[in-house]
């Protein structure tokens, strides 16, 4: 059994998160800790658990009880609690947060994309999960890579669904904004594009590229709908071969011959990929859920291959038919 605590759980993906391991058949939430929460029932919070479990929120960290901790932390936070909060050596530590996602001299956190670095992540004792935009955009353009064939520049649009700004409200998530309405926000300068470029580079080997990313706030609740473009000589049914081969042994991450909606991928752990040439020009649409794929679904599935659980453990998830 995997013995597991969750810090910052009172948050989307603490609550997300315990909603995964609450049913995961080989984990034990041994504490969710929650120091303005602490006493209250995680289901008083997390509305959705009621029913699922008595546990209650709690100030305290005991970390020699636990094999995993889940950093549930806003971003910048997660760096500060480790320098401060001395995590025992055989204790694995998962960061949702952006601190360690690129690589750096000064930590040995891993990146956390499967679908590039199975290995690396088995072997790791501490990962970096990829941020929601990042896994989503990365997803779409990463088979072409491997390609060699992304150069000059990639349009990237993408749009979230509301959850993506967590849980506090904000004046740009709150229902009567929110509702029936769409925005940009931070273009061309959106703190997921390193991490895009990190990967692609990895995977190419050199990137002679511009991403110019584009986000959107979109008027419903979870999900992310990307469209990325490639200028390309490339011949489409060659691109779709190398796509197809690229997620062969990818278990939540599908090529799919027909265009995709967001509908598919909602409350799962799921990424779907399709592509289409107009001349030059490759489109790729790709999709995820911004909460599971795009965050705690991929984290658990890291904690799963740190741990040598079956990947897919705790995250054979469907989606509603409507």
């Amino acid at each position: 059994m995997i013995r597991v605590g969750i810090l910052g759980a009172a948050g989307f993906t603490g609550g997300e998160l315990a909603r995964l391991l609450l049913n995961h058949p080989n984990v034990e939430i041994v504490f969710a800790n929650s120091e303005s929460n602490a006493g209250n029932l995680l289901s008083d919070v997390h509305e959705g658990l009621i029913g699922d479990t008595d546990m209650r929120f709690t100030d305290a960290m005991p970390f020699d009880e636990v094999d995993v901790i889940f950093l549930c932390f806003g971003h910048g936070k997660s760096e500060a609690f480790l320098a401060t909060h001395p995590v025992p050596d055989h204790v694995k530590i998962i960061d949702l947060a952006q601190d360690f996602r690129i690589a750096a001299p000064s930590h040995d956190f891993i990146y956390g994309l499967p679908e590039i670095n199975r290995a690396k992540i088995a072997g790791a004792s501490h990962v970096a999960n990829p941020g929601c935009f990042a896994t989503c955009s990365q997803l779409a353009l990463l088979p072409a890579a491997s390609m060699g064939i992304v150069s000059g520049t990639v349009a990237v649009n993408a749009i979230t669904g509301s959850t993506g700004a967590g849980q506090k409200p904000t004046a740009t998530t709150h229902f009567s904004w929110r509702n029936n309405n769409m925005s940009i926000y931070k273009p061309f300068q959106h703190q997921h594009v390193p991490e895009i470029r990190q990967s692609l580079l990895q995977v190419q080997g050199h990137l002679d590229a511009d991403i110019d990313f584009i986000p959107y706030r979109g008027d419903f609740t979870r999900g992310i709908f990307a469209t990325s473009v490639v200028h390309t000589d490339a011949d489409i049914a060659d691109i779709i071969a190398a796509y197809k081969d690229f997620y062969e042994d990818a278990p939540f991450t599908h090529y799919v011959d027909k265009a995709i909606d967001l509908k598919q991928v909602v409350n799962t752990n799921k990424a779907l990929v399709h592509c289409e040439k107009y001349g030059d020009k490759l489109l790729i649409t790709s999709c995820i859920d911004n909460l599971l794929k795009g965050a705690v679904g991929q984290a658990v599935q890291n904690m799963n291959l740190m741990t040598g659980t079956d990947e897919t453990a705790g995250l054979r998830l469907k989606p509603s038919a409507f």
